[in-house]
């Protein structure tokens, strides 16, 4: 039976793996067995974290709502009651882009919904 040597292929697996390693700190990087490691432990948490990124988000559109909101004299709460109660469909992702970049067109709305 002829011996099998894997040498290209372990070499392919290991540059793959070093290269994907690129930029980790300490032997995370150039050691193939933490290497390895590191990157399983890097697909978990980018796992965990693309779902968390939608809550961080949410916070942060509500926190820019509520300062935009404040400036014209009325809080977060008051607000999203107030424009569910008149039917105005625009969500929070939209309101916290108007408050930051669109401040006249968001005090437009505010004093629509007032």
């Amino acid at each position: 039976m002829t011996r099998v040597k894997k040498g290209v292929h372990a070499l392919k697996r290991r540059r793959s793996v070093l290269k994907q390693t690129k930029g980790f700190r300490h032997g995370r990087s150039t050691k193939e067995r933490q290497a390895k490691e590191a990157l399983l432990h890097a697909g978990a948490y980018a796992f965990a974290h693309r779902k968390d990124k939608k809550s961080h988000n949410r916070k942060l559109w509500n926190i820019k709502i509520n300062a935009g909101a404040r400036e014209l004299g009325m809080s977060y709460s008051k607000l999203i009651d107030t424009l569910k109660k008149k039917n105005v469909l625009l969500d929070r992702k939209i309101l916290s882009d108007l408050a930051e970049h669109h401040t006249a067109t968001f005090a437009r709305v505010v004093e629509s919904v007032k």
